[in-house]
């Protein structure tokens, strides 16, 4: 069940994170996938591979079309998930990395998609605690998601 009261969430403490513990937050809000953005993110990441950036070769194969890159949406992640929640009551935050990536379903160009993100873990660590969450990522018209991930971040406590 999806927790959507005052959205982003803002915890500032450990047994606030704790609370949030098997909380569904969001969707957020669509965000559309452009062939433009594609194609952003081919050139920051050096990745051309045809079926990201040239529309006509795409449209002869089964998909129809271009598709995202699985690590464009995934990228998409941490700018998403703000819209949920927000560690910015911590004295400082780190994205430390995922645990579990799949891309279980493309994503063609000219779709929209949306995350949900619930918090699945919340333990004291050496300098701080420990976040984990697990992201789904849907696109709109379509049962399966497209990103299913488990992040995890770091957050230090204000004094």
């Amino acid at each position: 069940m999806a927790d959507n009261t005052a959205l982003p969430v803002s915890p500032t403490t450990f047994e606030q994170l704790t609370e949030l513990l098997g909380k569904e937050l969001g969707p957020t809000g669509w965000y559309e996938v452009t062939q433009e953005r594609v194609n952003a993110f081919a050139d920051a990441t050096g990745d051309h591979q045809w079926i990201h950036t040239d529309p006509e070769r795409a449209a002869a194969t089964d998909l129809g079309g271009t598709i995202a890159h699985g690590l464009f949406s995934l990228s998409l992640g941490p700018a998403l998930s703000a819209e949920l929640l927000q560690f910015s009551g911590f004295a400082h935050s780190l994205n430390y990395g995922y645990d579990k990536v799949r891309f279980p379903a493309p994503v063609p160009v000219g779709s929209r998609i949306r995350l949900r993100v619930t918090v699945t873990a919340a333990d004291r660590v050496a300098g701080g605690i420990q976040v984990t969450a697990s992201h789904a990522m849907e696109r709109e018209g379509s049962d399966k998601p497209v990103v299913v991930a488990v992040s995890v971040a770091r957050v230090v406590e204000r004094s």
